[in-house]
């Protein structure tokens, strides 16, 4: 366990407070005299998740401390945050469920593609196109959780989770493409090389049991050797006499 892990473990532990937050209509805090609203709340937790996504890739890499474990949570943890958000606000009726399931789906269709590559050996990195797409998620979600109070700043946000949307599918093609051009021709290569010693196993089966089939035509089951004199040692063999 290193600052950056625990960072990443913080960002799901964010999860169950920002959809508390948001399904809580009437919820208010008041802060040193002031009273702060579920969405500015729900903002605030929102916003401090994804400050923990920039900062604990940041610090991985600045000190050499990338894990396998801070390399399977930091995507999981992404997605949980974002599909959370994104669920919350069709819950209160702020957005259309079609857009959230369309990019909690593309969500689920890549971690599946990283998971088969993984299998296979081969690692499929975000691209800039994922990385755009994080940053626009968050801006556009920012947006969204802002307009529940202010209906004014609805249609900047739909426009920007459009946006969203864009770059969601584009990413994911790309995704494909590269496991595709990758993984599949892998895949594809490694079932051929099987095949191949399979066929070479079942040709050497078929050879000993031809080779196997041709002696025992040769020499009948049972049968006395003929008189005549022995192979190693010349000395003349007699049947046995029978009383």
């Amino acid at each position: 366990m290193n600052l950056p892990n625990a960072l990443t473990i913080l960002r799901i532990f964010f999860v169950p407070l920002l959809v508390a937050a948001l399904v809580q209509e009437t919820f208010t805090v008041r802060i040193a005299g002031y009273v702060v609203t579920q969405e500015w709340l729900a903002l605030a937790i929102f916003l401090a998740a994804a400050a923990t996504d920039l900062l604990d890739g940041y610090l991985a890499r600045r000190w050499s401390q990338v894990t396998t474990i801070g390399t399977l949570l930091d995507p999981i943890a992404d997605k949980l945050l974002i599909s959370a958000a994104l669920i919350s606000l069709v819950q209160v009726r702020a957005l259309p469920g079609w857009m959230a399931i369309l990019i909690v789906g593309r969500e689920f269709a890549v971690s599946g593609l990283r998971s088969i590559a993984a299998a296979e050996g081969y690692t499929i990195r975000a691209n800039d196109l994922g990385k755009t797409k994080m940053l626009s998620q968050v801006v556009a979600i920012s947006w969204m959780l802002l307009s529940i109070r202010h209906p004014a700043l609805h249609l900047p946000g739909m426009l920007l989770m459009w946006a969203v949307v864009f770059f969601a599918v584009i990413s994911a093609v790309s995704y494909f493409h590269k496991f595709w051009r990758k993984v599949d021709f892998s895949i594809k290569k490694r079932r051929r090389r099987e095949l191949l010693a399979l066929e070479r196993k079942t040709q050497r089966t078929r050879t000993r049991r031809q080779r196997g089939a041709k002696g025992s035509l040769g020499e009948s089951p049972g049968s006395a050797p003929e008189p005549g004199v022995g192979a190693s040692t010349g000395t003349i063999w007699k049947p046995p006499e029978v009383n």
